[in-house]
């Protein structure tokens, strides 16, 4: 007699353990590491949160950072499938999640400053720069391109660059009337903003070296060239 065979049943792609870097997007299908997606949790009242920080409790819903992606699920009952039952999807839940983010992006610019991880103004963002002092750049959104590309010069390649925010709400954040280029040294602070300006770009449909939370900042002026104030 042949030994009995014990069959297992197909594991639920939602059902995967959430370890190791990477996760099963609940729309796609398609694996991808964590830090390019977005995790949700079901609430109490069966209303879908968004998890930006990934760490609440509860089984997570893994989705691509990516607009079509959200919207595909928050329409034709993706979130419904992975969760295994009725849920509450908020219908302005991609706004929502870029707002989220770029109060995410906001406050870790000004954490990163105020522990002296980041400067701005052409000259000294471009010293720290050229020095290899810089693990990333950030530039406003609506700077000159001319400028920009002034601004890296032959050191482009040298560090990622990201333009998550306008050049007013980078000058908020600076104490200045605005700002078009950043420096951030290397650390915590600037992986997690290269993270969370490349989860902001793929929501909004952009490319991470042009995304803006559009909307939520002023624009500038018609006409005007945004430069770096007091530099």
């Amino acid at each position: 007699m042949s030994p009995r065979r014990t069959v297992t049943p197909d594991i639920d792609a939602d059902d995967e353990p959430e370890t190791g870097p990477l996760r099963r997007c609940a729309q796609t299908r398609v694996r991808r590491p964590k830090e390019e997606m977005i995790r949700f949790v079901v609430g109490p009242d069966q209303r879908i949160v968004p998890d930006l920080a990934a760490d609440l409790p509860g089984r997570g819903i893994w989705l691509s950072a990516r607009g079509d992606v959200l919207e595909a699920a928050r329409t034709k009952g993706g979130f419904a499938r992975a969760a295994r039952g009725q849920v509450v999807v908020p219908p302005d839940l991609v706004a929502s999640i870029v707002a989220a983010l770029t109060r995410r992006i906001v406050e870790t610019l000004g954490l990163a400053r105020r522990a002296g991880q980041a400067v701005s103004g052409f000259s000294k963002a471009r010293e720290w720069l050229v020095s290899g002092r810089a693990a990333l750049v950030v530039q406003a959104s609506d700077g000159s391109q001319d400028e920009r590309v002034r601004f890296l010069g032959a050191n482009r390649g040298r560090a990622p660059v990201v333009s998550p925010l306008d050049g007013w709400a980078l000058g908020a954040i600076f104490g200045r009337d605005a700002a078009v280029h950043i420096a951030v040294a290397p650390g915590r602070l600037a992986e997690r903003l290269r993270v969370e300006s490349a989860r902001l770009a793929g929501v909004l449909g952009l490319q991470p070296e042009s995304a803006t939370s559009t909307g939520t900042t002023p624009e500038a002026p018609p006409g005007e060239t945004m430069q770096d104030g007091n530099d």
